[in-house]
């Protein structure tokens, strides 16, 4: 397949940083965007030659489309997910996929019946640093890992554009599912094994001019893998401080934690002083920032050679899996085990 047309629906802040990705692939372009901006502002933002419509239903309609690109409102991408893959287009999705597990069953369900290609804004899945600690851990620098962390900590207040929508229960979510699933996604895809169980708690900051969130904006969740092995997930959305996530891996033969490093299987290290690796890390939650041009690359490579993305639905529906687990947690008080949600 060559030439691949793009449909995107949702011209906000996240398709900001899919336009430029897909306009550098030259795989692919943006044949159609549906949006509520008028078409001097979407054709402004997506391309001259773009055909702009208004209704969802027509953008699925229009000729040739392949793909649907869809960066709406966390709790429209269930709904229209569905409906692109009834219509046989191939998906990329914003994350989180869904908001509520019920509507994450019914994606599934249609993804699969559909038999289209698929891939989820984990984006970060690619960052270079991501890259670094599977290449660490697959070396066996840390021996058996045993402990993982990773914590996600960015300050969404009004100053953030999507505060008006991102603060409503029916919208975003919670502080996991909105914003923290990128750090939860980060735990699950470096320990590489299947969750046994969770337990959470969460808190509601007292800062006035953070009121209107409709849920708790810090929550930490403790995960036990099938081995035995534990895991950590902080995610705070209201927390005054630059932008963090944080990466700590924990083995019997070292140490991960951020750009340091500590192994006995590297002979003549300083036992009391961490190894700094320059890696490139996450540190803006800004989507501009994000590495979307990898992820892009890699599912025009798929759709092309007929095969799976490295971040398909099914991989993103063990994570969200987890995730809606730990929100259990969350409103039951209680230990969850993850054979409790249907898989």
């Amino acid at each position: 397949m060559s030439d691949i047309k793009i449909g995107m629906v949702g011209l906000g802040w996240a398709a900001s940083g899919h336009i430029p990705a897909f306009q550098a692939n030259e795989n692919c372009q943006i044949a159609a965007v549906c949006t509520s901006k008028d078409e001097a502002a979407a054709k402004a933002m997506a391309g001259d030659d773009v055909a702009v419509y208004s209704n969802f239903e027509d953008l699925l309609a229009h000729d040739g489309l392949d793909v649907v690109d869809i960066c709406t409102p966390h709790h429209l991408h269930a709904e229209q997910a569905i409906a692109a893959a009834e219509a046989g287009k191939h998906l990329m999705i914003e994350k989180p996929l869904a908001v509520t597990y019920d509507a994450l069953l019914a994606m599934r369900e249609a993804v699969a019946k559909a038999g289209v290609k698929s891939t989820v804004y984990f984006e970060l899945r690619f960052i270079p640093h991501f890259q670094y600690v599977n290449s660490v851990v697959g070396q066996g620098l840390l021996g058996d890992v045993h402990h993982l962390e990773v914590d996600y900590y960015h300050g969404i207040g009004p100053w953030y554009g999507q505060y008006a929508w991102q603060t409503k229960k029916e919208w975003g979510g919670s502080a996991l599912i909105t914003a923290g699933i990128h750090a939860l996604d980060a735990l699950v895809f470096f320990a590489g094994k299947p969750v046994e169980e969770v337990c959470a708690f969460s808190a509601m900051t007292s800062a006035p001019y953070l009121q209107e969130y409709e849920y708790d904006t810090t929550s930490c969740a403790i995960l036990k893998f099938e081995d035995g092995t534990i895991g950590k997930c902080v995610s705070s959305v209201d927390c005054r401080q630059p932008y963090v996530l944080n990466v700590h891996l924990v083995g019997s033969e070292g140490t991960l934690w951020n750009d340091k490093l500590w192994s006995t299987q590297i002979a003549g290290l300083r036992p009391d002083e961490w190894m700094t690796v320059p890696s490139a890390q996450a540190e803006s939650g800004d989507v501009l920032d994000h590495p979307y041009p990898p992820l892009v690359d890699e599912f025009m490579e798929c759709l092309m050679e007929d095969k799976e993305s490295m971040a398909n639905f099914d991989s993103a529906f063990t994570t969200h899996r987890v995730a809606f687990a730990i929100e259990k947690s969350l409103e039951e008080g209680r230990t969850v085990k993850l054979s409790e949600l249907p898989a």
